[in-house]
């Protein structure tokens, strides 16, 4: 009996210490260069994505009609209906533009209070993935928790027939606003390699946002980062 308990205890040790093998590849569907020309249509279908495990994804509906986001496979898509914030958490839509990973385990560390721009913010992403063993010459999913100083954010609702895309009418077609002191998640995509095609031309990153009372959702334009926020990395 002490043999066998022996042996039981040494097989749950190995499972325990085997590594992490979770497969974090970050995917997409259509490009932001292809948007901003006037082609607003499908790319992917939300469904296609419905079974996958540990979903994180953001992105734009087709015919830019709302704002994807997905935490942990749950949606809370926003989209604008006779000028108010109307959530679909289903998958039943389209999507203009997606990109997503599945990312079962999270490893987590404090950003520092000087992180106050979204450059010190990439910088900091990129020197923490490296720490951690992850390759930064390719895209990398990250979560972004806790209380935002300031955070800018738009929901799109694109006028139909409208073919004159800048980037400061995506950002005012819909609604948008500015939170102070709001306790957030957000899910965003670093990627030095993906301008304009799911970040735009100016920066490394692509972040959604969505409130901890579930009330707002939808793209950053903006980000001050608040005391004590954390930022999570794909676990190695």
């Amino acid at each position: 009996m002490k043999s066998n308990f022996i042996i039981v205890s040494v097989l749950l040790f190995l499972i325990g210490c085997k590594p992490n093998n979770q497969n974090t590849d970050v995917k997409y569907s259509g490009a932001l260069r292809t948007m901003m020309s006037g082609d607003i249509k499908a790319t992917a279908s939300l469904d296609s994505l419905s079974k996958k495990q540990h979903l994180y994804a953001l992105g734009a509906f087709e015919n830019l009609k709302g704002e994807i986001q997905i935490f942990d496979g749950k949606a809370l898509n926003a989209v604008v209906e006779a000028e108010e914030l109307v959530f679909d958490t289903t998958f039943d839509k389209k999507a203009a533009l997606l990109v997503y990973a599945e990312v079962s385990d999270w490893s987590s560390v404090d950003i520092p209070d000087d992180i106050n721009s979204s450059a010190k913010l990439e910088k900091f992403i990129e020197e923490q993935a490296n720490k951690n063993g992850i390759d930064t010459e390719k895209p990398i999913p990250f979560l972004i928790e806790g209380n935002a100083q300031s955070l800018s954010w738009h929901v799109i609702n694109w006028k139909d027939g409208d073919t004159e895309h800048t980037h400061q009418k995506h950002q005012e077609s819909g609604l948008n606003g500015i939170e102070k002191n709001k306790e957030v998640e957000i899910i965003g995509f670093f990627s030095k390699s993906h301008k304009a095609v799911f970040t735009h031309h100016t920066t490394f990153l692509h972040m959604h946002f969505k409130t901890d009372d579930n009330k707002i959702a939808g793209h950053i334009d903006d980000l001050e980062i608040g005391n004590e926020m954390l930022l999570k990395l794909p676990a190695k």
